[in-house]
C-alpha cells in the first residue's frame, strides 16, 4: 500500500512535489500551504491538457479550467473541484481580505490536501487507463514549519528566512484585524493594548527576517521593501521609510518579481511619494503582471483602462479579475456594470458562464458579482446588498437574517458609520422581526463617535426618535425586565 504523496506522484511526477510542500505547511503556515494548492490546480489543468493534446489559448487559471469544462475533458464535479482549489488558493494569498483567522486558514488548507487526493482519485483511471492504486493518508504534522525556524536561524538559509516572514507577516495582519473587530465588539473587553503588542512584535519579526533575505532572494526583497513601506517596523521616519520602501519594490519589480511590477504599476497609476503618475508606465506593468496572473493588477488595470475611456478594455479585465475570485475585483466589476447601460455606450458584453443561468443582461450580471463579492466579505458589497434587502418589503426571513449579519461584518470590521445607522434603525423599528432598543441605542452612540459632520446631521433626528420611542414605551407600564432594557438603552442615549 502507497502513502497519498506517492499517490501524487505516480499520478504525474509534476505534481508531487507541490503537494507534498503542501501537505507539510498545513499546520504551522496554511498560507504558503494554499499558494501551493493553487500552483498544484495549475500543473494539474496542464497535465490534463497534455493528456488530450489540447493547447490553453489563456495563461489564466480560471479560464483553463473552463477551456478543459467546454472540451468536456472531465467531469463537471472535477471542474468545480478544480475551481474550490482555486479560489483557496487565493484565499492563501490574500488572507486578512477574507477575514480569515489562523485556525480558519488551517483548516481550509487541510480541506484543500484532503479534496486534492480526491480529485486524483476520481481522474486517476482516465488519465492512466487504469485503477487507482491502494493508498492510505497520512495524517498532518508539524514538522515543517520547525525545520523551517531551525534552517532560518541556525544554518542561515534565506529561502527559509523568507517562508518565515511570510508566515509572521500573514498572522500579523489576520492579528490585526482581530483587534480592529474587538474594538467595537460590546460583548468583549474593550482594551485591546495587548493584543496590539502582539500585532506590532508580528510585524517586526517579519520584517526582520525579510531583511535577512533581501540580499539574496528577489521575493524578499519585495517584502523588505513592503515591510518598510508600511513601517512593519519603524525606528526612523515614516517618511523616508516608506520612500527606501518604494526603491526596494522598484528594484524588485526590475528583476522581475511579479507582485513588484504589480505594486509599482499602481504606483504609476494614482502617484506615491517616489512616482508620479505615468498612465503608460503604469498600463506596461499592470499588463505584464496581469498576464501573469496577478489579480490586483488584472483589476488595477481595468481601473486604468476604465480612467482613460476604454470601457471594453476596463470590463474584460475586470471580469478576468472577478472570475479569478477576487472580491475587490467583483465588487468593482457589478459597479462598472451598473453603470454600463448610461455609460458604456452600449457596449455588448459576452454572457458571464459562472452565473447559474447564464445572462448577457448587465443588470443582473452586476447584481450576481455584488452577490459573489458580499459573501467572500467585501465589506462594500456586504453593505450594498444589506441594504437592498433592509428597503425590500418583499424580503424574506432568511434575506433579513442575512442583512443582518452582513451589516454586523461591516461594522466589526469596517467600523462603517452607515452600517450602524442602517442597523439601529432596523432593531428600533423591528424591521428584522424583532426590537432590540439597547443594541440600536449602542449602535447609534458608535455611530455618533465615528461619524462626519454631515453623518451627524442625519444621527441627530434618530437620536431624539429613539429617546422619545423609549419614553413612550416607558409609560405603558412594561414588564420589569423590559423596563430594564429600556433604561440601559436611555443611560446609553444620555
Amino acid at each position: 500500500m502507497i502513502t497519498d504523496t506517492e499517490l501524487v506522484e505516480q499520478f504525474s511526477d509534476l505534481l508531487g512535489d507541490d503537494y507534498a510542500s503542501a501537505k507539510s505547511y498545513v499546520r504551522d503556515i496554511p498560507t504558503q500551504a494554499l499558494v501551493y494548492v493553487r500552483s498544484f490546480t495549475h500543473k494539474l489543468a496542464s497535465v490534463i491538457a497534455d493528456k488530450h493534446q489540447l493547447s490553453f489559448t489563456s495563461a489564466n487559471l480560471y479560464d483553463r479550467i473552463e477551456q478543459l469544462n467546454q472540451r468536456r475533458l472531465i467531469e463537471v464535479s472535477a471542474i468545480r473541484a478544480m475551481h474550490k482549489l482555486r479560489a483557496d488558493g487565493n484565499r492563501g494569498a490574500h488572507p486578512e481580505k477574507y477575514h480569515l483567522t489562523q485556525n480558519q486558514l488551517v483548516t481550509i488548507a487541510e480541506k484543500s490536501i484532503r479534496q486534492i487526493i480526491s480529485l486524483v482519485t476520481q481522474l486517476y483511471p482516465a488519465v492512466h487507463g487504469s485503477p487507482v492504486p491502494e493508498n492510505k493518508f497520512i495524517e498532518f504534522d508539524s514538522f515543517a514549519g520547525r525545520d523551517l525556524c531551525y534552517r532560518a536561524m541556525m544554518h542561515n538559509d534565506h529561502h527559509a528566512q523568507y517562508l518565515v516572514a511570510m508566515s509572521l507577516k500573514a498572522q500579523a495582519l489576520m492579528a490585526q484585524e482581530q483587534v480592529s473587530a474587538t474594538q467595537l465588539d460590546s460583548d468583549k473587553p474593550q482594551d485591546t493594548t495587548q493584543a496590539q503588542a502582539e500585532v506590532k512584535r508580528l510585524f517586526a519579526q517579519a520584517a526582520y527576517w525579510f531583511a535577512q533575505a533581501a540580499p539574496y532572494e528577489m521575493a524578499a526583497l519585495y517584502e523588505h521593501g513592503v515591510s518598510q513601506l508600511h513601517g512593519y517596523a519603524a525606528t526612523d521616519s515614516k517618511e523616508e521609510l516608506s520612500a527606501q520602501g518604494e526603491a526596494l519594490i522598484a528594484k524588485a519589480a526590475d528583476n522581475d518579481v511579479i507582485e513588484a511590477k504589480a505594486l509599482l504599476g499602481y504606483f504609476y497609476l494614482v502617484g506615491s511619494q517616489v512616482f508620479e503618475v505615468d498612465l503608460e508606465k503604469a498600463k506596461t506593468l499592470l499588463t505584464q503582471a496581469a498576464e501573469a496572473e496577478n489579480i490586483e493588477a488584472m483589476s488595477n488595470l481595468g481601473v486604468l483602462y476604465y480612467q482613460t475611456q476604454q470601457h471594453e478594455q476596463a470590463l474584460a479585465w475586470m471580469q478576468k479579475a472577478a472570475k479569478s475570485g477576487y472580491p475587490q475585483s467583483q465588487y468593482h466589476l457589478a459597479l462598472l456594470l451598473a453603470e454600463a447601460d448610461s455609460e458604456f455606450n452600449g457596449i455588448e458584453l459576452a454572457a458571464t458562464a459562472t452565473i447559474p443561468s447564464p445572462t448577457t443582461d448587465l443588470l443582473e450580471q452586476s447584481q450576481y458579482w455584488m452577490q459573489e463579492a458580499a459573501s467572500q466579505g467585501q465589506l462594500e458589497a456586504m453593505l450594498h446588498c444589506a441594504s437592498q434587502i433592509l428597503h425590500d418589503d418583499n424580503a424574506t426571513k432568511e434575506q433579513l437574517q442575512l442583512a443582518e449579519h452582513y451589516l454586523y461584518e461591516v461594522i466589526k470590521y469596517g467600523h462603517d458609520v452607515t452600517a450602524m445607522i442602517e442597523l439601529s434603525v432596523a432593531l428600533a423599528d423591528g424591521i428584522l422581526g424583532r426590537i432590540d432598543v439597547v443594541q440600536a441605542a449602542y449602535l447609534l452612540q458608535q455611530a455618533k463617535l465615528h461619524a462626519t459632520d454631515v453623518q451627524l446631521q442625519v444621527i441627530a433626528p434618530l437620536w431624539q426618535s429613539l429617546l422619545m420611542q423609549i419614553d413612550n414605551v416607558m409609560a405603558l407600564s412594561p414588564s420589569e425586565e423590559q423596563w430594564a432594557a429600556l433604561a440601559q438603552a436611555k443611560t446609553i442615549l444620555s
